[in-house]
C-alpha cells in the first residue's frame, strides 16, 4: 500500500492545502474548507484505487463532497471494469479532514493543515460525528498513562517516564469552557498549559516527536479527528486513547443529537454496543497497514505553511507509515507556470 499510494496521498494533501491557503486571512472559514474539500476529492479520484470515506465532511445529506460512505478513486467509476484489474485493485478506507482548523486559516493563525489517514478496508474506526475524550502522550509513556486516571496522576507518570520534573511538562488543551476544571488541575499539579483554539490533530501527533515541547494532549475534542490522530500515533508508537462523549450536557455545544438517549441509539445503529469503551490507537486504526499524511496550510509545530511565490508555491508535508515505520517530511516546490525564480526559504 505504501509503495502504491505513498506519493499519491502526499499530492492529495498538498492540493488541499494550497487551495485552502489562498483564503488564508480572509475571514471566510467555510470557503477555505470548501475549496480544500474539492481539491482533495478531485485528486483522490485520479488514484488507481477503490476508496471509501469512513470519516469525512459529514453525512450524505449535509455534505455534497467527501461525505461519509462516498466512494472515491478511478476504480469507482461506472466503466471501471474496463481498466481496473480486480486482482490488482486496492480497496481502502479513508479518513479525511481537508482543512483541520478552518478558523485558523480564516484568521491567519498558526496550526492548520490538510490531513488524511488510510488503511485497508475495515482498518479504520468509523467514528460518529460526536466528541471524544482524548489522551495523547510520547512513546515512553505508552501504556503507562491512562485516560481513566486523573490529570494529576498522569502528569506524575509522565514525569517518571520522561525523567522530567512536572514543571517542565507542557500539556495542550483546547480552549473551551468545558475544560476549566482540567486546566486548573494541570496548573495545580505544577505543569504548564498551552491553550489552542482549534487543531488538536497536530497537538496529538506532536507528542510523539522529541523537541516539540509538547508532552501531552488532554481534554475533549471531535471524535473523527481522534481517529485520524490515532492512526498517526499508532504508526509513531505514541500513546493515544479515546472515549466517545455522547451526552450533550458534557460539551454543551455542537454535538449531533438532541439527547443522550438518542445518541446511544445512534451508536447502537453503528454497532457500537459499549458507548463508554476506551479505545486505544490500535483499535481506532486496526488495519495491517496504516498511512497518515498531512500538509501545513498555515505554519505549525511540525510543518511550515504554504508559501506562495511568483508562479508557484512551496509546501511541507508529513507522511507516516506503519508499514515502513517511517515519518518522512517532504518539501515540495509546485510550479503553476514558468516561474521567474524558485523560493528556497
Amino acid at each position: 500500500m505504501e509503495n502504491t499510494l505513498g506519493l499519491e496521498i502526499i499530492e492529495v494533501v498538498e492540493k488541499a492545502a494550497i487551495a485552502s491557503a489562498k483564503w488564508m486571512g480572509k475571514g471566510e472559514k467555510d470557503t477555505a474548507d470548501e475549496v480544500a474539500v474539492e481539491a482533495m476529492r478531485e485528486r483522490m479520484n485520479k488514484i488507481y484505487m477503490r476508496g471509501r470515506i469512513v470519516i469525512g465532511e459529514g453525512e450524505r445529506d449535509d455534505a455534497p463532497m467527501l461525505y461519509i460512505g462516498e466512494e472515491v478513486g478511478i476504480c469507482t467509476q461506472e466503466d471501471a471494469a474496463n481498466f481496473c484489474n480486480p486482482d490488482e485493485l486496492i480497496e481502502i478506507d479513508i479518513a479525511v479532514d481537508p482543512c483541520e482548523g478552518t478558523n485558523l486559516v480564516a484568521y491567519g493563525q498558526n496550526g492548520s493543515m490538510a490531513v488524511l489517514a488510510i488503511s485497508e478496508k475495515g482498518g479504520l474506526f468509523a467514528a460518529p460525528d460526536f466528541y471524544m475524550k482524548k489522551l495523547a502522550a510520547p512513546p515512553q509513556a505508552k501504556n503507562h498513562v491512562d485516560i481513566n486516571k486523573s490529570a494529576t496522576e498522569n502528569l506524575q507518570i509522565l514525569s517518571d517516564c520522561l525523567e522530567r520534573s512536572i514543571d517542565e511538562l507542557v500539556v495542550v488543551v483546547m480552549d473551551r469552557s468545558r475544560h476549566k476544571d482540567l486546566i486548573n488541575e494541570i496548573r495545580g499539579a505544577g505543569a504548564r498549559v498551552r491553550l489552542i483554539s482549534d487543531g488538536d490533530v497536530s497537538a496529538a501527533i506532536s507528542c510523539a516527536f522529541s523537541g516539540t515541547n509538547i508532552h501531552a494532549l488532554m481534554g475533549i475534542g471531535a471524535a473523527p479527528e481522534g481517529v485520524i490522530s490515532a492512526a498517526a500515533m499508532r504508526a509513531l508508537g505514541g500513546h493515544f486513547q479515546g472515549q466517545l462523549i455522547y451526552d450533550p450536557a458534557i460539551v454543551k455545544t455542537g454535538l449531533i443529537g438532541e439527547s443522550k438517549e438518542s445518541n446511544i441509539e445512534r451508536l447502537a445503529s453503528m454497532k457500537i454496543t459499549d458507548p463508554d469503551k476506551v479505545y486505544n490507537a490500535e483499535e481506532l486504526a486496526s488495519g495491517e497497514t496504516v498511512l497518515f499524511a498531512a500538509c501545513g496550510i498555515t505554519p505549525g509545530t511540525l510543518m511550515e505553511g504554504v508559501r506562495f511565490f511568483q508562479g508557484g508555491a512551496r509546501t511541507q508535508s508529513l507522511v507516516i507509515s506503519s508499514q515502513s515505520k517511517t515519518a518522512r517530511f517532504v518539501d515540495t516546490v509546485h510550479m503553476f507556470e514558468q516561474p521567474k525564480y524558485i523560493q528556497l526559504s
